[in-house]
């Protein structure tokens, strides 16, 4: 019986002692996985924590700046306690390596002031730039139509300035977000391993997050004070442009008004106006007329004190009168030209200044200048030997240039004459009829039209000489007797009757075998008698 109690004590105590050791296989394999488990989880935080500051390296600037702002207040205080230290051993006996010591000290504080003058930037709370308002330039009033285009260059400015601030917010907020993933991280971290670098990590985390919340804070309340401020701006500015814009529409329909009745007054005038210099001049007044009052709409449209432009034209009157004088003098000459009717448009005019002389027809008087088509004439053909360009005579020469007028008050015809010189032993008298007959035939038409035209004018001026037949006349000359026959010819075509008149009275004179034209000759006697002939020196023959 007790042999039987032993051997069921024995398999009791066996099987309790594999149950024990399979207990215990289990719970080390238990640990082993836990450890391997706890070890992929700090290396999967690791690279976390890797990743995390990679990312905030593209954000240097933000920790650029406040790492900057924790180093100058730390060398800061640094620069304290050394400066007490040097203080408390000065007060000490003065031994060598006391002296030693202070002369350590000495430089540490050169060291440390010369950092903190390069971080002097740095010292007031980081990113101050962007916990102020933004100062906005004054913004341009919109008063007329050009300030319209500065008004939405500026508004365009301000929304990229208020665009530009609120992605730097939402960037200093991810970045903020990225240091508070880390902190979670480098807890996590130490609630695995803890570790007293991962410990200094944190609580350093910690003081920079809270800093920067604060500045987030004050970053966002600045945010919308800007956002405030820029849209206000930009409602009056819009608003302003609006009016402006309407204001603009009605002066533009206005001035087309204008325009369409002034065509409508000009179609009409063409219509019942034939003479084209009646016409030309009505045209010059109605656009006179139009610009003067469109001028008078933008003035009263566009500037709020009439009253303050007189007056500043006036302190100015004197100023622009001296720099612009020769402006004034041709708008003051159109006027006398103009209300005068001494040149009108087709006149044919002659403008000598100095040297220069140019004959030509009027194109075109405008209040500056006069505008003169040049023609082929006498002129032309002595002097410039040019023609058929466009000359610009400035108003003002009606004051102090010499101006002919070839075709005034109607006048078509002016003067033109011929010299001929026969010799001493012609038939002058002859001569004389033959030319006296040749320029009447061809002047006849011109001479009627120009009795017709002078008996017109004795009503404006007071002519005494109406003799328009032509007249030749005979003078003396070293070379013989000089013809000099003078006619009435078309103002606008002098050298064509010229001509014709020069190439009959030459084949005239030719018939005649007692009238012999003159020119430049010599004559030399020669006494024959006298008259020795030299020898050939060679052969000594005459």
């Amino acid at each position: 019986m007790t042999k039987l109690i032993f051997i069921l004590l024995f398999i009791i105590i066996n099987l309790l002692a594999e149950n024990n050791s399979s207990d215990s296989n289990e719970s080390n394999g238990d640990w082993n996985l836990k450890q391997q488990e706890i070890s992929q989880k700090q290396k999967f935080l690791m690279n976390k924590l890797k990743v995390i500051e990679t990312k905030l390296e593209k954000n240097s600037i933000w920790l650029r700046e406040y790492h900057n702002h924790i180093q100058y207040h730390t060398w800061e205080k640094e620069l304290i306690d050394i400066k007490q230290s040097i203080e408390k051993l000065l007060k000490e006996k003065k031994t060598q390596k006391i002296k030693e010591i202070i002369d350590e000290l000495n430089r540490e504080k050169d060291r440390l002031k010369s950092e903190l003058e390069l971080l002097k930037e740095f010292k007031e709370i980081p990113f101050g730039d962007f916990t102020k308002p933004i100062q906005l330039d004054e913004p341009p009033e919109v008063t007329n139509p050009i300030v319209v285009i500065s008004a939405l260059s500026y508004i365009k400015l301000i929304r990229q300035e208020k665009s530009d601030y609120s992605e730097n917010y939402k960037d200093f907020i991810l970045f903020i977000q990225k240091l508070i993933e880390k902190r979670d991280t480098i807890v996590e971290l130490i609630k695995l391993k803890n570790n007293i670098n991962y410990q200094k990590k944190l609580n350093f985390l910690n003081r920079q997050i809270k800093d920067l919340e604060d500045i987030a804070e004050l970053f966002f309340t600045t945010l919308n004070l800007n956002n405030k401020k820029i849209d206000e701006v930009i409602k009056s500015l819009t608003k302003d442009i609006k009016e402006q814009g309407k204001q603009t529409l009605y002066i533009g329909i206005t001035v087309g008004i204008i325009f369409v009745i002034s065509l409508i007054i000009k179609l009409i005038l063409k219509r019942y106006i034939v003479d084209n210099d009646r016409y030309y001049k009505a045209n010059k007044i109605i656009n006179f007329t139009n610009f003067t009052i469109i001028l008078f709409i933008l003035l009263f449209a566009y500037l709020e004190n009439v009253s303050y432009l007189v007056t500043v034209l006036g302190f100015a009157s004197a100023g622009i009168a001296i720099a612009m004088k020769d402006m004034f003098m041709s708008i003051l000459g159109w006027f006398v030209i103009v209300m005068g009717g001494s040149i009108q448009v087709g006149d044919r005019i002659k403008v000598k200044k100095d040297a220069q002389e140019f004959l030509g027809d009027v194109l075109d008087i405008s209040p500056l200048r006069i505008t003169l088509h040049e023609d082929v004439t006498l002129t032309t053909y002595m002097l410039n030997r040019r023609a058929g360009r466009v000359v610009f005579v400035p108003n003002n020469f009606i004051f102090s240039s010499l101006i002919s007028n070839y075709s005034h008050s109607g006048l078509k015809t002016v003067w033109d004459g011929i010299d001929i010189t026969i010799t001493f032993d012609s038939n002058h008298k002859k001569a004389t009829h033959i030319v006296k007959e040749v320029t009447k035939k061809y002047s006849k038409g011109y001479t009627d039209m120009t009795r017709k035209q002078l008996n017109k004018l004795r009503d404006k001026y007071s002519l005494r000489n109406t003799n328009v037949e032509p007249r030749v006349l005979t003078f003396i000359e070293p070379n013989g007797i000089k013809v000099s026959a003078w006619y009435l010819t078309n103002s606008y075509a002098t050298l064509t009757l010229r001509s014709t008149i020069s190439a009959d009275i030459i084949d005239a004179f030719k018939i005649e075998k007692d009238i012999v034209i003159a020119y430049p000759t010599q004559t030399i006697n020669v006494d024959s008698e006298n008259l020795t002939i030299p020898e050939n020196p060679r052969t000594g023959m005459i």
